[in-house]
Formats: structure tokens, C-alpha cells, sequence
């Protein structure tokens, strides 16, 4: 059996990929695909490793797990999400990284199901804006309560993706920016499901419909209808093209307000998790889907 965990980060995409999946659930399932309501499987799963404590299920403690979790009797590929599998957001910071617990959290997630193929997807976002979404979220304590001594210069996705790398090697792991999602939202579907990119899903531009002028969307359509890509990449193109004319500024802009925070430093801070995007697609075992 395939389990794929789509394990955030934090304020990406929103659990909207798994709401896509969630539509689809009776299509995907014609092609093996089990797709759980969240509600039957996040604090389970949660509860579930922590009474592991860094070992590997049992077959009995597995069989009470999937009976709980899906209705049918077996599954080709179940697909799970939880942006809190890692941590919830006041840890984000700990121990002045980016998701200290994430090498430990992701093997007691391979431990649920020692024989299973464990694919591992997460999103990661520019330190610019997702500092500040996260410290938006966590809006009970400051932001320096919230950082833990951690300095923002010097965070890297590429570091905490080799802890996970390290730690669990036998399993899967996919990884893109959020600021690409819009552009590839049609292969981050397919590829979490686990299904053909010729399978048509529903919901395949539902992140356009958020980003784009219901004008835009209406042409989008209409030329997506009588000019159907023939490649992923000319699909690409085509959204590029009409994001660029119709997309909602309000939707796609960030607004930056934190303390000491200047234009420089934000350009700063660009600049080095644009560098570390490439550190990540050197790592070796990575899926770094780009548009």
C-alpha cells in the first residue's frame, strides 16, 4: 500500500489541496485512491505515534488504524493531510530553526505503517511572508515570543528538508514553493493522488477562481474550452498569461508588517530563500516540482 502525507507547511495552501482531493473522493477511489474525511485520521494519527514513542506499529495496532480511518477493505494509496503532522504553529520556530521536530515527526509517521510506500509532500513558502502569516496566525503571543530567539536571515527550508531526508530515507518527498502553487495546482493534485495527469479531477483550477477576476476566469474558461493544452507546460503558459492580466492584487500581494522589518531587509531575506531553493533541488531523493 502507497500513503502519501501532505504535511503543510503552514499557511500555504490551507488544506485547499485536500479539499480538491476530498471532491474527487468517489473518482479517485475507481483507481484505488482513498481519500478520509480529516476528521477520522488527524488526531488518531497524532495520538497514535505519540503512544509509539519512536517505534513501529504492530500489525494489529495498523489493522485498528486503517479500520478506523477508511471503510473498505483495502486501498491501493490513501492520502493523508494535516499541516499540523509536524507541529502545531507556536513550535514552528523551535530551537531557532524551521520545524525542529520534523526528522522525528515524519519517522513516527513511516512507523504507523512500517511495510507501506510513505511519499512525503510539503509546500514551503519565502521566510519574507511566511514569517508574517505565521505570526498572524499566532496572534495570542509576539512575534519574538513566537521566533524563540530564531534569526529570520538565517532559517532555511534546505536544512530542515535534509533532517527529513536523514531521517526518513526510505520515504518519498516531494517539495515546491507555495509562490509556484497556482501554476502547477493541476500537477500537485495528480501527483498527491497518485493518478495520471490524463485522469480529469475536479477542481483543477479551483486556486485560479480565488486569484483571478471573475472576467479572467470567464475567458480563461472559454479559452481553455476551445484551446485545450496539449502539454502541462502550455498549460502553464496559458495561466501565466492570464494571471498576469486578471489576477486580484489584493489576492496575490502580501502585506509585510513587522517590526524593524524594511524594504531591504524583505529583499534580503528574498534573496536567500531564493538561493535556497536551489540548495533543496540539489538534495539528493527530492521531487522539486517546478512550473
Amino acid at each position: 500500500m502507497q500513503i502519501a502525507f501532505h504535511t503543510g507547511a503552514h499557511c500555504t495552501d490551507d488544506d485547499r489541496l485536500m479539499k480538491c482531493m476530498l471532491k474527487n473522493k468517489g473518482l479517485l477511489s475507481q483507481h484505488g485512491v482513498l481519500v478520509p474525511g480529516p476528521g477520522r485520521y488527524r488526531r488518531l494519527l497524532r495520538e497514535t505515534v505519540n503512544s509509539l514513542k519512536g517505534g513501529k506499529a504492530t500489525e494489529e495496532t495498523q489493522e485498528a488504524l486503517l479500520d478506523a480511518i477508511i471503510d473498505e477493505d483495502s486501498a491501493g494509496r490513501l492520502v493523508l493531510a494535516n499541516e499540523n503532522f509536524i507541529c502545531n504553529i507556536p513550535r514552528v520556530f523551535e530551537g531557532q530553526r524551521l520545524y525542529a521536530l520534523a526528522g522525528e515527526q515524519i519517522t513516527g509517521l513511516c512507523n504507523l505503517f512500517p511495510a507501506a510506500e510513505v511519499e512525503v509532500f510539503l509546500s514551503i513558502r519565502n521566510p519574507a511572508t511566511f514569517l508574517p502569516a505565521v505570526a498572524k496566525r499566532a496572534s495570542d503571543r509576539s512575534f519574538e515570543q513566537l521566533l524563540q530567539g530564531a534569526d529570520p536571515m538565517e532559517l532555511r527550508w534546505s536544512e530542515m528538508i535534509s533532517r527529513i531526508r536523514s531521517a526518513a530515507p526510505d520515504a518519498a518527498l516531494t517539495i515546491w514553493a507555495n509562490e509556484d502553487t497556482p501554476l502547477i495546482w493541476s500537477q500537485l493534485m495528480h501527483e498527491l493522488a497518485g493518478v495520471e495527469q490524463h485522469v480529469a479531477l475536479e477542481g483543477e483550477y479551483d486556486l485560479l477562481d480565488e486569484i483571478m477576476t471573475r472576467e479572467g476566469m470567464r475567458r480563461f474558461s472559454t479559452y481553455m474550452q476551445s484551446h485545450p493544452p496539449q502539454t502541462e507546460i502550455q498549460r502553464r503558459r496559458v495561466i501565466a498569461a492570464f494571471l498576469d492580466k486578471f489576477a486580484i492584487a489584493d489576492e496575490i500581494e502580501e502585506e509585510l508588517d513587522l517590526p524593524g522589518w524594511t524594504e531591504e531587509y524583505v529583499v534580503a531575506l528574498t534573496e536567500a530563500y531564493e538561493e535556497d531553493l536551489f540548495a533543496i533541488q540539489r538534495i539528493p531523493g527530492v521531487n522539486f516540482i517546478t512550473p
